[in-house]
Parts: structure tokens; C-alpha cells; sequence
């Protein structure tokens, strides 16, 4: 970093037409002041804070930043310590000043109120040893502790950089070269909950749902009351075929998280209807309904499950289950451009009702053949 000098504004000097003695003697005054002015800058260019700085064994701090405060201006300038523990600073301007030594961002030791004169070079040198026994200040235990904060946040960064590296690759859809990024980082620290989601996601882009259901079980065993987790373990259960361990895990979802219930216990309906269980997925939308009595799918798939409980007579007709019609009218009421309204209104003709709906147009009941 290069610091400016101080600037000083030069007086204009005006001259009388006098004798000549006199005005070579107003001559060289004039080049006396000219001098001393001039000098001003130079001086300023000088003016610094310089000084060594030492650990508590006598050894030269070569990681360490000396923070230059000014205490009027607060202007602020920083310098690295060299190879023998040195540092040196110029240009600045006369003042008071607090020098803090730090170390992997962590303050080890510190000087307020340095007095700063025009042309002076300030020796301010660190020993930490003697200083902090003077100062009654940290120790060295201490001061590796606060160090290792600061690792442990650097380590916390370059994990952040690999997860944003994933989260770019499964968005271009390379999940097999996310898979392989997240098991070199859940190698190198398999401590991390959110390192074995990240995992169990990448497998689940990849449809290796087996292993993304062990990667969901080592997050669930580091971090239990995740809600999120044991969602997206549920999920993979169900990819997997799973039916009863998903709706187990749905079902913990719905006791963990009491906001999320509406949508677990809709998920439950789904993985039952998918999987023909009528009773227990009616029964899972009925409390989804009951949670949130808008959401609109769970009335569809509640209707659709009805389906399953329809008998066909002696003539040819169907007669639905109780609440089936029900069931799909209130879907074209909350959503009559639904993606599921057609099939919601085709549905209802075909069980020979009328959609009685406030929204769009009325379907006429299917014509009884004679």
C-alpha cells in the first residue's frame, strides 16, 4: 500500500521593487523560507510507525498484521510482518495512534495512544512474552484457542465453497460428480450433519436411493431432531419402494414440525394411494384437509383414492364412494385451472354428477341412455 504525504499549501510571496541590495537580501530570506516549506513534505514523507514483533518464545512473528489506527481521523492502515518479524509504515500524519498487533485475525497484542510527531519514525515493537505478562492479557493457551476459532472458520469456508460447488453441479444435472465431491468432504470430516444430507441429495439426483438413505440415516445420527432430515430420509424410503418406513418417517415429520404437518400427512396419502392402500390414504388426506383446508391437491388424491372404493351395479353404473364427487368439486372450487381440472371434471361426468362449482363453467350430467 503507498501512503500520500502530507500536503502544505505555500504562502504567495509578493516582492517590492526595491534597490537591488535589497532585494537580493529579501532574495535569500525568500530562498531560506522556500527551503523550510519545502522540507514540510519530505518530513511528512517520513513520518511513521516501524517495530518488531516476537512470540511468548522469542521468535519472530512472520503471520502477523499490525493495525495502525489514527484515534482523531480513525483512518485506518494495515502491514504485514516480513520474514523477521519486521514491519515498517510511512506517510503518515502527525497524531495519536492505537497499534494492534493480530494473528489469523485475532488481536494478540496492543499499544493505545501511540504520540506520533512531524519527521519522527516510532518504534513500537511486540513481545509478547513480556507484554502480556505486563498487561495481564491473554496467554498463549489462550491465544491458541482464539487461533483455532479462526481456523475452524477458514476450514468452515472452504466446506461452504464445496457445497456451492455441488449445489452448481447437480443444477447442470452431473450428480454423479457431486456424489464424488461429497464423499471426499464427508471423508475428510464426517462430524457434519449437513455434509451427509448434502450427500444423500447428490445419490438422490442420481436415483441411487439405497446410499441416499444411508447418507440420511449418518445426518439423522449426528443431528436427531431434524426435521428436514428425516423428510428427505421419508422421501427416500419412498423412491426406494419403502412404503411403511416412509410413511413412519412422514409421520415423525408430522410430530417434529407441527407447520409441516398439512404437507407430511399429504405426503402419507400419496405414498398409501400409490401403493393401493385406500383406507390409510384417504385417512392421511382426511387430517391433511383438516390442517389446511385449502390445499387443494389433498382433495384431488382424496378423490382419486375414492375411486379405488367405487362399485359398478348391474347396469353398468358407477356408484361412488361417499365424498368422492365431494371431493373433486371442492378441488375446481379452489382450483378450476388447476392442473388436475380436467380430469377432476371428466371424472365427475363420468360418475354422472354435475361440477357445482362457483368457479368456471357447469358441466351438464352425462344423458341416461333409454
Amino acid at each position: 500500500m503507498v501512503f500520500a504525504g502530507a500536503r502544505a499549501d505555500l504562502p504567495e510571496w509578493r516582492y517590492a521593487q526595491e534597490a537591488s541590495m535589497k532585494r537580493l537580501t529579501q532574495g535569500l530570506l525568500m530562498l531560506a523560507l522556500l527551503a523550510a516549506v519545502s522540507a514540510l513534505p519530505a518530513m511528512a514523507q517520513i513520518t511513521g510507525i516501524k517495530g518488531v514483533a516476537r512470540d511468548t518464545e522469542g521468535k519472530f512473528i512472520t503471520d502477523g498484521t499490525v493495525e495502525i489506527t489514527n484515534i482523531d481521523t480513525q483512518r485506518k492502515i494495515t502491514v504485514n510482518t516480513n520474514k523477521n518479524g519486521e514491519y515498517v509504515t510511512i506517510g503518515l500524519s502527525p497524531g495519536t495512534y492505537d497499534v494492534v498487533l493480530t494473528r489469523n485475525g485475532v488481536a494478540v497484542d496492543g499499544f493505545n495512544k501511540v504520540p506520533l510527531a512531524m519527521g519522527e519514525q516510532r518504534e513500537v515493537n511486540f513481545d509478547l512474552k513480556k507484554d502480556l505478562a505486563g498487561k495481564g492479557g491473554p496467554s498463549e493457551e489462550q491465544i491458541k484457542k482464539q487461533q483455532e476459532v479462526v481456523k475452524q472458520n477458514e476450514k468452515i469456508k472452504g466446506l461452504n465453497a464445496k457445497l456451492a460447488e455441488v449445489r452448481d453441479l447437480e443444477k447442470a444435472g452431473n450428480y454423479d460428480q457431486a456424489i464424488t465431491v461429497m464423499q471426499e468432504v464427508t471423508s475428510s470430516d464426517p462430524s457434519k450433519d449437513l455434509l451427509w444430507a448434502y450427500l444423500g441429495e447428490a445419490y438422490t439426483g442420481a436415483k441411487k436411493y439405497t446410499e441416499a438413505v444411508e447418507a440420511y440415516q449418518k445426518a439423522i445420527a449426528i443431528k436427531g431432531d431434524s426435521a428436514l432430515y428425516h423428510n428427505a430420509l421419508a422421501n427416500a424410503y419412498n423412491k426406494s419402494g419403502q412404503v411403511d418406513k416412509a410413511v413412519a418417517e412422514y409421520t415423525q415429520v408430522a410430530q417434529m414440525d407441527p407447520s409441516g404437518a398439512a404437507t407430511a400427512y399429504f405426503n402419507i396419502g400419496v405414498v398409501n394411494y400409490n401403493a393401493n392402500k385406500t383406507d390409510d390414504a384417504v385417512t392421511a388426506f382426511d387430517k391433511s384437509i383438516q390442517l389446511d383446508p385449502n390445499r387443494a391437491d389433498a382433495y384431488y388424491y382424496k378423490g382419486m383414492a375414492l375411486l379405488n372404493k367405487a362399485t359398478l351395479g348391474k347396469d353398468g353404473k358407477y356408484s361412488p364412494a361417499p365424498g368422492t364427487v365431494e371431493a373433486f368439486q371442492k378441488y375446481l372450487e379452489l382450483k378450476p385451472d388447476g392442473a388436475n381440472a380436467q380430469t377432476a371434471k371428466d371424472t365427475i361426468a363420468m360418475l354422472g354428477s354435475s361440477v357445482e362449482t362457483t368457479y368456471g363453467k357447469q358441466k351438464a350430467p352425462a344423458k341416461k341412455k333409454p
